[in-house]
Formats: C-alpha cells, structure tokens, sequence
C-alpha cells in the first residue's frame, strides 16, 4: 500500500472519550493478534518448529542481553534532561520507540538468522526435515518462533515503557517544574496515545523479520544483519525522497521509485508527527498498516518458500 494513503489519513482530535475508544480497539485487535500466534503455534505442525524457535531464542545471551539494556535505557532516560523547553515527555517517547524498535529488530534478525542460517549450515535443518515435516512448514514455523520470541521480549519492556511515561507526565516533570496542575487522567492520557506507536513498531519487525527469513535460507548472519540495516534505511529514506522530489536526475529518480516499489515502506510506521502535535493515531491507520504488513510480509514469505525449496541440505 502506497505511503500517500496510510499518510493521507486523518488524525483524530484528542479527546478523553476519543483516546479511549481508540484504546479500546486497539486492544481488542491486539487480543485477537496474540490469539491467532497462539492457535497456529498449538493447532499445526507449523507450531512445533515455533515453539522449538522461541525456547532456543529464548534461551540465547542476546535476549537477555536486550532485555536488559533496553530496560536500562528507559530507566536512565526517565530522568535526563532533554533541555526541549517543557516538552520532554514527548522526547522520552521518541526515545522509548526508538529503543524498542531497535532492541526488537535486533532480536529479530539475530534470531533468523540463528535459527534458520545456522541450523542449514549446521545439518540441523536436514534432521528435522526428515520427520513429517516439509520445507514450508519448516519457514512458517521459523518465522512464528520470531515473533513469538521478539513480542515475549518486548512485553515487559513495553510494560516497563508505559509505567514510565505516567511516572514522568504525572509525578517526575510537574515537580521538576514545579507544576501543580498535572492530574493522572492526563498522565494516563499520554500512556495511551503511545499505544498505536508500540503496536506500529511491531508490524514494521515483523516485516523486517519475514525479510530477514527470506535471506537466512541463502546467507549467513553477517551478511543477514547488514543487509537487513540497509534495508531498514533505505526503506525510511527512499519514499520520502521520491514523494518530495528531490532527487532531479531522472534516472535515479526512476530507480528510486523502483526500489520504493520493492522495499517495504517503513516509514509508515512512523508516528514521530503525531507524537509531537499529540495527536492520535487513528484505529484506522493501524488497520491499513496491518493490511500492508500482512501483504509485504506473505509475499516475503513466499519468496523464502521459493529460495528454500532447491536449497541444498546435504
């Protein structure tokens, strides 16, 4: 879906009544997400390779070694100055989303290419294979157990994210200067309108992770990892070059608009706008980004199967 339409959406005015049907659905989408992951981890053979996936991801330093930074991250940015002339909370937003994003793509590209690249280099692929198990399932199974891993990683520090911000719009900031009108509906106000943003952040990893599957059943990790950075750049950088036209040579103009069509556009997933009007995201919005998200990233998947399935195992 073109960047212009989920962009072209109109942002909501912030209201409580507004803010809080718009929790609502969000939430009640969030349910139904979770539900799903968990129904095809238990229901299909796709859901034993998950399951297997998420314990070893588990299981890896990486995780606990993300877990912690990221928490310590947030923590130490509780309480640092941002010197933004009384908007610091939205600075500690921006701040909060960037660390999740990053701590969850990591996570989720070390995963892929841990559990996919490696077990095919290691002939653990081949040992599974030989069960009642097929080549599709396999990479299903694969890319479930990533994001089952990458969310059991990002609850607590969404957790940990939102207590914060309530901590800081209610408590921290109005002492440090010395207001006294600050109630904790409009500390709980500032929590919910960074919802969208976390549940954004997510559909952008598992994008980023159905690509990162794709690569790990034909490169090793160092190879994944880069790739995958400069995937996540370019696809930020380039619509919004092609939309505010400046690149003028009409060659790289044409390429640009190529590469816009065939990388993701990740900068639909941004809500650095909306953050600093603090404005909503609309429920609507969400509902176009998951719709692009589930396209991009079946057709990612479906570029893995394709990959995967002359791959010599042996």
């Amino acid at each position: 879906m073109p960047a212009e339409l989920l962009s072209g959406l109109p942002l909501l005015a912030v209201e409580p009544a507004a803010v809080f049907q718009n929790t609502r659905e969000i939430v009640i989408g969030s349910v139904i997400f979770v539900a799903a992951l968990v129904a095809l981890a238990y229901t299909t053979r796709s859901g034993i390779i998950a399951r297997s996936a998420t314990k070893e991801a588990i299981r890896q330093p990486v995780f606990s070694l993300l877990l912690v930074l990221s928490l310590a991250l947030l923590v130490l940015n509780t309480f640092m100055p941002f010197f933004s002339l009384g908007d610091d909370i939205k600075m500690f937003k921006e701040c909060g989303l960037a660390t999740i994003l990053i701590s969850g793509l990591l996570m989720a590209v070390w995963t892929s290419s841990a559990s996919i690249a490696e077990e095919i280099e290691g002939k653990t692929a081949m040992t599974l294979l030989s069960k009642p198990i097929n080549r599709r399932q396999f990479i299903t199974g694969k890319y479930l157990g990533i994001l089952n891993a990458v969310l059991l990683m990002l609850v607590p520090i969404v957790i940990v994210f939102l207590t914060l911000i309530v901590y800081k719009a209610y408590s921290y900031d109005p002492r440090e200067s010395t207001r006294d009108d600050v109630t904790f509906e409009m500390a709980m106000q500032e929590m919910l309108l960074i919802l969208p943003g976390i549940v954004l952040i997510y559909l952008e990893i598992a994008v980023v992770s159905a690509i990162s599957v794709a690569i790990s059943t034909r490169l090793p990790m160092v190879v994944n990892i880069v790739t995958c950075l400069a995937i996540f750049v370019v696809g930020h950088l380039t619509p919004v070059l092609v939309k505010a036209g400046v690149v003028k040579n009409e060659l790289v103009l044409f390429i640009a608009r190529v590469i816009a069509i065939v990388l993701p556009t990740l900068n639909v997933y941004d809500i650095q706008a909306a953050i600093a009007t603090g404005d909503i995201v609309p429920s609507l919005y969400l509902g176009y980004a998951t719709l692009y998200s589930i396209a991009y990233g079946l057709m990612a998947i479906l570029l893995a199967f394709i990959l995967f399935e002359d791959r010599d195992l042996a």
